[in-house]
């Protein structure tokens, strides 16, 4: 296999590349989230075969991973593609996505163990070490493990699964929307006020912080997804 997949492509991509479709999968996640794969285009089963040095069976089954993570779109007779989503698609996502996580957090402020709490503390911390200088990718991976590490601490099952299903098809998006880092500031302002209030339990100020993270995720996905002209207009 020619590429080396990253070491951070995700909690779920970090379980599958412990199988060899697990490994080609983790190169190709990161080849989408980073551009190198865009979005629309297509995943030739032959080319990529070539391309990556494997043969066309585990290429197959990383290819579903992918689509079971919301990154690549299957096609019966033709080949997959990269997930291609508008903005407005986008925006109801995290409409949804929104809930959820408002949700979690007043749940997980209730019931989070010490030691959750204690993983989550460590995982704000790890991405604000990293994220002026670390890899991009990686910092991601570790911001979206908080987030699921949150909702899960809620203890609330089905919560937590419907929350995994609405990230993992948002996961290039909010990629997308976190790997300018323009605003790099609030967003760790945003995580520090996320722990501190779990830490306190005050779901109050755990929808506060969060409110001010996604609407910043609102703000970038807008930004970035509308065209040039379009950015200023208000969403119909």
């Amino acid at each position: 296999m020619t590429g080396r997949a990253g070491r951070g492509d995700s909690s779920r991509g970090r379980e599958t590349a412990t199988t060899y479709p697990g490994t080609i999968a983790a190169q190709l996640r990161r080849e989408i989230l980073t551009g190198v794969l865009p979005p629309g285009s297509p995943i030739k089963e032959r080319d990529h075969a070539e391309r990556l040095g494997v043969s066309r069976t585990p290429l197959r089954e990383a290819v579903r991973m992918l689509a079971k993570e919301g990154l690549v779109t299957l096609r019966p007779l033709r080949s997959p593609t990269v997930i291609d989503m508008t903005l407005d698609e986008a925006l109801d996502e995290v409409a949804v996505l929104r809930q959820l996580e408002l949700f979690g957090g007043e749940l997980a402020c209730r019931n989070a163990t010490p030691e959750e709490i204690v993983a989550i503390r460590r995982l704000c911390e790890t991405i604000e070490a990293d994220h002026a200088s670390g890899d991009k990718v990686e910092v991601f991976d570790a911001d979206m493990q908080m987030h699921r590490a949150i909702v899960a601490a809620s203890h609330n099952p089905a919560l937590t699964r419907t929350h995994g299903e609405y990230l993992s098809r948002l996961w290039r998006i909010r990629f997308l929307s976190a790997r300018e880092r323009t605003d790099a500031m609030r967003v760790l302002a945003d995580h520090r006020g996320i722990v501190r209030a779990l830490e306190s339990r005050d779901a109050a100020a755990m929808r506060r912080h969060m409110e001010s993270h996604l609407d910043g995720l609102v703000r970038n996905l807008t930004r970035q997804m509308s065209p040039a002209e379009e950015t200023d207009q208000p969403r119909g």
